[in-house]
């Protein structure tokens, strides 16, 4: 979906929780620029049977599960007072809505808005996120009977968020697994451009109720060997589940004028697709991707030469990174070799945390851009081996890079897929000035 350049579609506003304690901007910033990877042990304030959990991982048949992963020290925080949620409800409440409501509610403010004024107001809310195991089963009475049914439906996390601001416009959460943030991206955009509602929040978010995902994956043998992620590393065994959120504001560039809103960055193009049938149900498409890169590449005008920044998916499994190099290759390393997008992947410091994972790497590049630099990705000292890194256009984020502009402005792409099949990519411009 091309955007139009007489009233385009713009970033006013951004939020982000991330694993590390990491709720702002500058300590995103800090956490890329020192090079730090804030993974950590299993929780244990969550009711989680972590020793069996990590035992019994070591049985014939599944990979060992490390006691690492990326998770949100804040996930059980929340001020239910502050937004007009009893206690008794608010235990009833999955921690994705209470976190994306938080977020939500700094990315309005980050944006210049204050939230209790949008009651009522053109403004919709589009969410990515899936379930992740929060909740008893509705059928069990309880304390919580009652609050249940609302506190763990997909639905409810946007909803919720409506529901407290008094949103006007859509509400959505989207479930495309770990695509599911930067569709909900897409979808934003497609509906602010098509006057669905003048300004939206989306992003994504991600905190596990239960450790499922990880005895999922030990089956499938897709978690790293030592419990850390390696994107595009010849030493990639396997991804780390993560948790986080992150938030943004989009309005349409007349909109944002109007009302002084900062401007922090333009989405120029954006898009979704699926693999359709491929080797098996969580085997990744290269062409699939390689044809939505290509169509969000033209339509949003840009050359391949001109994309500074490329924050991939990288989820560090073998066959994810080879399909993924492969596709980015074939459509942004068509330029002089040594000269072409610098690649990386913030799942290297934090892990993969699902639908937050597209909107933690926008927030990467919003940051990287502010500070005219791009971040090294960690645990490259080996790049993989699955291209001719020299000779394919493409440069790995091995050191902290300086980001050049180009035209008063720093592109950037960023992409996401996941085991539904989908995958979204979008590509934004960051005004060389910063936001005023």
């Amino acid at each position: 979906m091309a955007v139009s350049a007489d009233d385009p579609v713009v970033i006013v506003g951004m939020a982000l929780e991330a694993p590390g304690g990491i709720d702002t901007a500058d300590e995103y910033w800090a956490m890329l620029a020192e090079e730090r990877e804030v993974l950590g042990p299993f929780p244990t304030d969550r009711g989680w049977r972590v020793q069996e959990l990590l035992d019994g991982s070591r049985r014939e048949g599944f990979k060992r599960i490390h006691d690492l992963g990326g998770f949100l020290t804040g996930a059980a925080t929340f001020d239910p007072e502050f937004f007009g949620i009893s206690p008794r409800e608010a235990v009833a409440i999955d921690p994705q809505q209470r976190v994306a409501l938080r977020v939500g509610w700094r990315a309005l403010e980050n944006a210049g808005i204050n939230p209790d004024t949008v009651a009522g107001e053109d403004v919709g809310c589009y969410v990515g996120a899936s379930y992740l195991g929060y909740g008893g089963d509705l059928a069990e009475y309880s304390a919580y009977s009652g609050h249940l049914l609302t506190g763990t439906t997909l639905g409810a996390i946007s909803g919720r968020i409506a529901y407290v601001l008094g949103l006007g416009g859509p509400a959505l959460t989207i479930d495309a697994s770990c695509t599911g943030g930067l569709a909900a991206l897409h979808v934003a955009v497609t509906a602010v451009r098509g006057g669905d509602c003048d300004i939206a929040l989306t992003g994504g978010v991600c905190v596990l109720g239960s450790p499922g995902y990880f005895v999922e994956f030990s089956k499938q043998h897709a978690l790293s060997d030592d419990g850390h992620c390696r994107p595009y590393s010849a030493h990639a065994s396997g991804t780390v589940w993560a948790e986080g959120a992150a938030m943004f504001v989009l309005a349409r560039r007349s909109v944002a004028d109007r009302h002084g809103y900062p401007v922090l960055a333009e989405v120029l193009a954006s898009g979704v697709n699926s693999d359709g049938r491929t080797r098996g149900m969580t085997a990744p498409s290269g062409d699939a991707q390689a044809r939505l890169f290509r169509r969000v590449l033209d339509a949003s005008g840009a050359q391949p030469e001109e994309i500074g920044m490329i924050e991939g998916h990288g989820t560090g499994t073998r066959l994810g990174d080879r399909t993924e190099l492969h596709s980015l290759a074939a459509t942004y390393g068509a330029t002089r070799p040594g000269h072409g997008g610098v690649l990386g992947s913030v799942k290297s410091n934090i892990g993969h945390a699902q639908s937050a994972a597209g909107p933690l790497g926008l927030a990467k590049i919003l940051v990287a851009a502010e500070h005219r630099a791009i971040p090294r990705s960690l645990h490259t000292d080996e790049p993989s081996r699955e291209i001719d890194w020299d000779n394919q256009g493409l440069r790995l984020a091995t050191k902290l890079t300086e980001w050049p502009e180009i035209g008063g402005r720093r592109l950037a792409a960023v992409s996401a897929f996941g085991m539904s099949g989908a995958n979204a990519h979008a590509i934004v411009a960051v005004p060389a000035g910063g936001a005023p």
